[in-house]
């Protein structure tokens, strides 16, 4: 890789510390060590470990520890999201702001080229103070930034969001199709507005780290979000960097061996599987609703659920009967499981996903069909994107006002989407098909790359 030296870039990380974030910041950072680069990342002790074997290039990826100050109500050993109730996420955001002046120690000792960051809002003004460029690094699909982008732009402190504002966006947004239903706005509006550590809320955060960032990076294709690339970059002058795909690396591991000799005894693509990322958690109702859902189906299934709230395990929240009657045709599993291994096993042909955007890239890779059941912030516009505008699956019917679905319309999107036979199960079958086939191609992630990393050292100058 030596002659890439002579402009080798040298580039810090600091996401938002939730698993997705980290996975997606330490992804970027794989492919552009790949050619060479230096990437730095700062991470808590503890969580650095979680990530050492997904370093694929550690002779140029260093992870530099930064320790989280205490914070009252934040459990000493806390270092992600995932280690805390949702509620108390305002007060690991509030811990990050606490290290602002251990960042600013690293940053001029490393004097990197670059800082990609999220949330900590303070870091362009660090940068900027140090002679660094500052990229804010999106772990999410762009039409979802793109969706949100005026409010948080020309939003200021002490404005109240409306669910009004949510429902459809502002009249220069590419794709009026996409737009939130009444309960998934409001419940985008108390996200926004809630405290998000420091006294901000998580609009205004969002707010400053967009407004002085040098531009975005985001794992995406022009073909793929190119209207809204060019939405953002008109309306509010930000360059936008297109990192590509950005595709996982080959798993190093082989599935465990209960799950493939389970779904091992079943023919192709007849198993539906069902995940929720590592953080969503359903409350009691719609956990049941979900897996009579998929007892409905008739079809063979494996679901890795977080237990609903309230409850320590799956068992006790199964309806009553549930175990007996599916037992060995259905498992719903309490545990971490290895999503990407199982999605690419010839046997699951649907998965039945909240719509997180890593879930989204790990499925469009894939053959299995996809089912979507956005839950929280981000995922009602994914969700939005992938059946209004890519036609790549179907969406769960659920009640305008409640937002409640029930066994009955799970069970029918999963039947929908699965009958090669029916107009909608050929359309998404083709669209899948044809996004799977762009997103593999390899030239398509190289010149991606390439082009991502032209583009930061064109802003060098």
């Amino acid at each position: 890789m030596s002659h890439h030296n002579a402009t080798q870039l040298h580039i810090a990380m600091y996401p938002w510390l939730a698993m997705g974030h980290i996975t997606s910041f330490l992804r970027i950072g794989n492919k552009l060590a790949e050619k060479g680069h230096k990437i730095t990342l700062f991470l808590p002790p503890k969580t650095q470990l979680r990530f050492t074997s997904q370093n694929h290039h550690p002779e140029l990826i260093t992870f530099v520890t930064v320790a989280l100050p205490p914070v009252d109500g934040l459990p000493s050993w806390a270092e992600t999201t995932n280690d805390v109730p949702a509620e108390s996420r305002p007060l690991l955001m509030t811990a990050m702001d606490l290290t602002r002046d251990t960042i600013e120690a690293h940053l001029i000792n490393l004097k990197p080229n670059f800082v990609f960051y999220d949330f900590t809002y303070w870091i362009p003004g660090l940068a900027h103070k140090h002679g660094i460029k500052s990229i804010y690094y999106f772990s999410a699909l762009l039409v979802r930034v793109a969706y949100q982008f005026h409010l948080a732009m020309d939003f200021f402190t002490g404005q109240q969001i409306s669910k009004a504002h949510l429902m459809s966006p502002v009249s220069s947004f590419p794709n009026p199709l996409i737009k939130m239903q009444a309960h998934e706005a409001q419940s985008l509006a108390n996200v926004l507005m809630v405290d998000f550590g420091g006294g901000m809320t998580f609009l205004e955060r969002m707010g400053r780290s967009l407004r002085e960032c040098d531009a975005i990076g985001i794992k995406t294709t022009t073909e793929m979000e190119g209207v809204y690339c060019q939405y953002i970059e008109e309306e509010f002058g930000k360059p936008i960097l297109t990192a590509g795909p950005v595709l996982l690396d080959p798993p190093a591991n082989r599935l465990d061996d209960w799950v493939e000799q389970w779904l091992a005894g079943y023919d192709s693509g007849e198993v539906v599987y069902c995940a929720f990322g590592s953080e969503c958690t359903l409350d009691k109702p719609q956990f049941q609703e979900l897996v009579l859902g998929l007892e409905l189906t008739g079809k063979p299934f494996l679901a890795a659920l977080k237990p609903p709230r309230g409850y320590e395990t799956i068992e006790s929240a199964l309806p009553q009967g549930f175990a007996e009657r599916t037992k060995g045709r259905g498992i719903v599993y309490g545990g971490w499981v290895q999503q990407q291994l199982i999605l690419q096993h010839p046997s699951v042909g649907c998965f039945i996903t909240h719509c997180g955007a890593g879930s989204l890239s790990e499925a469009m890779v894939n053959k299995c069909q996809l089912v979507m059941i956005p839950i929280a912030v981000d995922q009602f516009v994914n969700a939005r994107m992938m059946s209004c505008e890519l036609k790549v699956g179907v969406e769960v019917e659920k009640g305008e006002e409640d937002g409640f679905f029930t066994r009955e319309t799970v069970s029918k999107a999963v039947i929908t989407v699965m009958d090669e036979e029916s107009q909608v199960g050929r359309e998404v079958r083709a669209n899948h098909t044809k996004w799977r086939e762009f997103i593999l191609k390899e030239s398509v992630e190289d010149s991606y790359i390439n082009s991502f990393i032209l583009s930061l050292q064109h802003l060098l100058g």
